[in-house]
């Protein structure tokens, strides 16, 4: 918007960079060879997104800290060279990552699932449903319960799991005063964890994958008892919500939810948006069957893309099914019947409709931003080959200690994760190297160790603040991005925490018969001791 401001911006980033790492000498190779970086595979590839997770961590600012690690990312990779670096930023980058076609799908489905928000808050539908879930829901932890129950329900795409979880409940949390940072944090522990233990969803079809020489939809069934860092997620919602237990930055979110302030920092990006005046006539039936025909529209659109149509049977279609083409054929065709139903019913009119097609966009401007910025800090990292240091990490190391292998890749997933933001990113690089360590040793601890990588990616991407997911789970609860990661990053340590050991358990007994229910145990134990702290909740109903 600025090119004077924005050059002189980078110039000093660029300065400050040179300052902090003078003490690293680069070396840029010359000639018609493939250019590969001097910091190539070494540590410094995960240092943007260390440096990036920090500032949005310190400074609760998103957009510049994203910008900075992209910077930083950028500079490694030119050796400081100012052209090479711009070059590199935006046309490897920004440009790169918006003209792929996968991340354009994506940006759509999320455009059109905010008009379609925009279009049942407009007609009325949202506000009716809240009103009959009011008269069904009679307390905070009902209305908590069911936004757990359809984040459950919803099991076919993380993605679409956050965005229509949180439109659909947020009236009834908003109503019976929970934090937006407490809906957030539901949307998202019932987004990619349970996403990661249902066989048919688009995160199976990425596993299965991934999993060569090896049947990879039975292994990833065998592996879902042992996906402690799911399965424990689920248990410590549950019963954080039954036990009234909140801890750490949550605790005063909710508290001040209760006396009224559903945000608690004067950073509310939509707290002060302007609704469009909704229709007296919705029904619930105005939410209901634009949600139900999303659903069932999405799930026709990924076989669609599998070739369910064309022969290939459900669970083949599934596995081979193009998530982001597929979410984007079913929200416009939930979109056209959701426009039609108005139109048949007569709560909106056309021009209505349309007009909620810029506000929806708007809604989703912060998303896309952060994704955008997210995916650019993605490929800064590849282009420095974090992936391969830390397939060559685990690999030399790997061997050396064989029982305790599951919580070390455990811990690993989890750290690449953090580091990345992408969950399909650490299958893709620690999965093979498990399955080629013990595919002719030990099955059983192979299948231990995928999930504990699927585990370990999972939390990662829970915690991270550049996670797509996170991301779509501050859009879906309309809750600040920082704030949301602040308050779920506790909640999200103590179940890894646990789930670490259950893995050394695991890579013991081999087990999930003994293995799990001493995790479930200890989650348990490990609520009871946060109750007896005094981090319960005082409710004022």
């Amino acid at each position: 918007m600025y090119p004077a401001k924005k050059k002189t911006m980078l110039t000093l980033g660029a300065a400050l960079v040179l300052m902090t790492v003078c003490s690293v000498t680069v070396l840029a190779s010359e000639g018609e060879a493939e250019y590969v970086p001097a910091m190539y595979s070494t540590f410094w590839a995960l240092v943007p997104p260390i440096v990036a997770i920090g500032l949005a961590l310190i400074t609760k600012e998103v957009y510049s800290s994203l910008f900075v690690g992209i910077l930083i990312g950028g500079l490694l990779y030119s050796g400081f060279q100012f052209e090479t670096t711009i070059t590199h930023i935006f046309e490897d980058g920004i440009i790169s990552v918006l003209s792929d076609s996968y991340n354009v799908g994506i940006l759509v489905f999320l455009v059109i699932l905010g008009t379609m928000v925009s279009l049942m808050n407009r007609a009325g539908g949202s506000a009716a449903f809240g009103q009959f879930a009011s008269e069904k829901i009679h307390s905070r932890v009902g209305a908590q319960l069911a936004t757990i129950l359809l984040g459950v329900m919803i099991f076919i795409d993380d993605y679409f799991n956050c965005l229509t979880v949180g439109s659909v409940m947020r009236p009834v949390t908003d109503k019976f005063k929970v934090s937006r940072a407490k809906l957030a944090y539901l949307i998202d522990a019932t987004a990619a964890p349970v996403c990661i233990i249902a066989p048919i969803s688009s995160w199976a079809a990425a596993v299965t994958g991934f999993v060569e020489g090896e049947d990879g939809f039975s292994i990833f069934i065998r592996a879902i008892p042992y996906n402690f860092y799911a399965i424990l997620t689920i248990v410590m919602m549950v019963g954080m919500v039954l036990m009234n237990v909140e801890f750490g930055s949550m605790k005063t979110h909710e508290q001040n939810a209760v006396k009224g302030d559903l945000f608690t920092t004067p950073g509310r990006p939509y707290g002060n948006a302007k609704e469009m005046p909704a229709e007296t006539k919705g029904k619930v039936m105005d939410l209901l069957i634009p949600i139900v025909s999303l659903i069932i529209c999405c799930v026709i659109g990924m076989l669609y893309t599998g070739g369910f149509f064309s022969g290939t049977d459900f669970v083949t279609a599934f596995s081979e099914s193009d998530a982001s083409l597929g979410l984007t054929f079913g929200s416009f065709f939930g979109l056209i019947i959701t426009i039609g139903l108005y139109q048949l019913r007569r709560v909106l009119s056309f021009s209505d409709c349309m007009s909620c097609i810029p506000e929806g966009f708007k809604a989703m401007v912060p998303a896309i931003l952060i994704l955008t910025f997210a995916w650019t800090l993605k490929a800064m990292t590849d282009s420095l080959g974090a992936d391969v240091y830390v397939a060559d990490l685990v690999n030399t190391s790997a061997k050396s200690l064989i029982n305790f292998l599951p919580a070390i890749i455990f811990v690993v997933g989890c750290l690449l994760a953090f580091a990345t933001g992408t969950s399909w990113g650490t299958f893709g690089i620690l999965i093979p190297i498990v399955v080629a360590v013990f595919q002719n040793s030990n099955p059983q601890l192979m299948i231990i160790s995928i999930s504990a990588c699927m585990a370990g990616a999972v939390c990662g991407d829970h915690c991270s603040p550049i996670s797509d997911t996170t991301i779509m789970a501050s859009a879906g609860a309309q809750c600040e991005h920082v704030n949301h990661v602040m308050t779920q990053l506790p909640y999200a340590v103590a179940a890894a925490a646990v789930s670490f050991v259950t893995y050394i358990v695991a890579g013991f007994v081999q087990s999930a018969w003994i293995a799990l229910p001493v995790g479930i145990l200890m989650m348990i134990a490990v609520l009871f001791v946060l109750r007896a702290l005094g981090n319960s909740l005082t409710q004022e109903q």
